[in-house]
């Protein structure tokens, strides 16, 4: 199938938010590190909707996890799917399990912030020479293109792991120098909290509910976030797997909103007491921080940020129709122009909970102010 033709198609499972085509990942191989966690099943299950790749590997270090993804994606279904036990760590056991793939999607990492702090050489293993290693095993294997997941919490890095984060995130741009003019090309994307990953504060108001707290607690009122699903997720890695040149940082254009208006949508029965702000929590997230604006492009959906020495790159995007940003420009949740009311909010919550949507019927008139 064509890649024009493929992208005709309504896909499934997957909300088509972003207007940049999809790659057809058919015939292709492609291995997902990380891919037991939430991301990665979610990959998984749009690829194996839409897709009938050569093979997919599932690459990650829990063997109950790659037990429980089996029952969900069983090989005698799938025949492509392969489950890989394997840590980032080791770049050898990365090599043998990237022969003669296609694509990687890296999204293993060690993500819990107060546990990052306790162990910062464990984060720093995983996330920094892991990232090393799949540069390293990418290069070696023959890999034409990697997409690296980031965080909001590598702008202007504020605690360890978004520390760890922004090292990987320059690992990855930088490896495009090591690879040659026609070698593997590297990317990575960056967006904020998802709705419904684990570990997410969704999850977390909804186990309080279950449990019948009598209030949901906050950390403070004038807190913003950026909000994405999983699925959304995925079609922003896709596509910018798709667009990618080699050395951009992809922001998507999503909506943002306090975490009071959050809290109303999950528990609209429930009040709210204010906490205070945890250690390495910020009160506004960051996506492109102003001393990368002047190296950032705009296009319709999402922002690039570039190598800031890279001209060529620069007047590349420039030719494809991007916009150069202006000086002095960031993109920060409480700036953001693209603010979500409670109906989009909730509209949002349904996507990833479906259960919820009960809950908006009988709450109706509290979900109705904008934000």
């Amino acid at each position: 199938m064509s890649l024009a033709a493929q992208n005709d198609l309504s896909l499934k499972g997957i909300t088509r938010d972003f207007r940049t085509p999809l790659p057809d990942l058919n015939g292709k191989s492609i291995l997902i590190t990380g891919g037991t966690g939430s991301f990665g099943k979610m990959l998984v299950r749009i690829i194996t909707e839409n897709w009938t790749p050569r093979r997919l590997v599932i690459f990650s270090r829990d063997e109950l996890k790659q037990y429980e993804m089996a029952q969900e994606f069983p090989m005698e279904k799938h025949e492509y799917l392969r489950y890989f036990i394997g840590d980032v760590r080791d770049q050898a056991r990365l090599e043998m399990a990237m022969r003669d793939i296609d694509f990687v999607i890296h999204a293993a990492a060690l993500k819990h912030v107060p546990i990052a702090e306790y162990n910062p050489m464990e984060c720093v293993k995983t996330n920094i020479m892991g990232a090393e290693n799949v540069v390293n095993a990418c290069i070696r294997s023959g890999v034409q293109r990697v997409v690296a997941l980031s965080t909001d919490k590598a702008a202007s890095p504020i605690n360890l792991y978004g520390a760890t984060k922004l090292a990987s995130d320059k690992i990855f741009c930088a490896a495009n120098n090591l690879s040659g003019r026609n070698g593997c090309r590297f990317s990575v994307v960056r967006y904020g909290n998802v709705v419904g990953s684990r570990g997410s504060v969704v999850p977390f108001f909804k186990k309080l509910v279950a449990e019948g707290a009598e209030f949901l607690p906050i950390t403070d009122e004038r807190m913003t976030r950026f909000w994405i699903t999983l699925d959304q997720g995925v079609n922003f890695v896709l596509s910018s797997l798709e667009l990618m040149q080699g050395g951009e940082i992809f922001v998507p254009k999503i909506p943002s909103t306090t975490v009071v208006e959050l809290a109303k949508s999950v528990a609209p029965h429930l009040p709210h007491k204010v906490i205070g702000i945890r250690p390495g929590e910020k009160l506004h997230e960051t996506m492109v921080a102003e001393d990368d604006g002047r190296s950032t492009v705009e296009l319709s959906d999402r922002f690039a940020i570039l190598p800031a020495l890279d001209t060529k790159l620069m007047t590349a995007w420039l030719d494809r129709g991007a916009s150069q940003m202006e000086d002095g420009f960031y993109y920060a949740s409480n700036r953001n122009p693209e603010r979500m009311d409670a109906r989009g909010l909730m509209g949002m919550l349904k996507l990833a909970y479906p259960e919820m949507g009960a809950t908006t019927q009988a709450s109706s008139d509290p979900l109705n102010k904008t934000a």
